[in-house]
């Protein structure tokens, strides 16, 4: 959802794909899958899109929630509402990465979910990515989606939480 969200606002011209993010100390302490984003680090929505979609980097996804948003929680409302939108009746986001276990979703809901992400063409630029990098190489990213590398014609999305 947090990637939905994104690729929408980008779409409305709310946001640009060049847009500079400073990460703040909440999405550096995120925790789980990560880029080790530093407090005041700056990357711009391109990069974290990357590391959102090929790592799931949760504090990317907590910089993308906040330059969105203003806050992690306003963001979290924002998903819930875009959920209720899609008729995603048995989900609830507690967080922008899915890292709080007290969330909850069904298959169902997160097909209805990723139809309407995959309706943004250009989010398989980063979904279909095996291996990349950040930060001029310095960062290597591998995706745990094995079938990226396996499977001709996978389009990618994620395997975890």
């Amino acid at each position: 959802m947090t990637l939905l969200l994104v690729m929408e606002a980008l779409e409305a011209g709310k946001i640009a794909w060049s847009d500079t993010v400073t990460c703040s100390e909440r999405a550096a302490s995120m925790g789980g899958s990560q880029i080790w984003l530093e407090p005041g680090e700056i990357m711009t929505v391109e990069e974290l899109v990357k590391a959102a979609a090929v790592v799931s980097a949760n504090d990317a996804c907590g910089a993308l929630a906040e330059h969105l948003c203003g806050s992690i929680p306003v963001f979290v409302a924002a998903m819930n509402e875009r959920a209720k939108q899609l008729g995603m009746k048995d989900t609830e986001f507690r967080d922008c990465s899915g890292l709080d276990d007290t969330g909850y979703s069904c298959a169902y809901d997160v097909a209805l979910m990723s139809r309407e992400l995959m309706k943004h063409t250009e989010i398989e630029r980063f979904t279909t990515i095996w291996m990349d990098s950040l930060r001029g190489g310095a960062s290597q990213l591998v995706n745990t989606n094995k079938l990226l590398r396996h499977y001709t014609g996978a389009t990618g999305l994620k395997t975890g939480t």
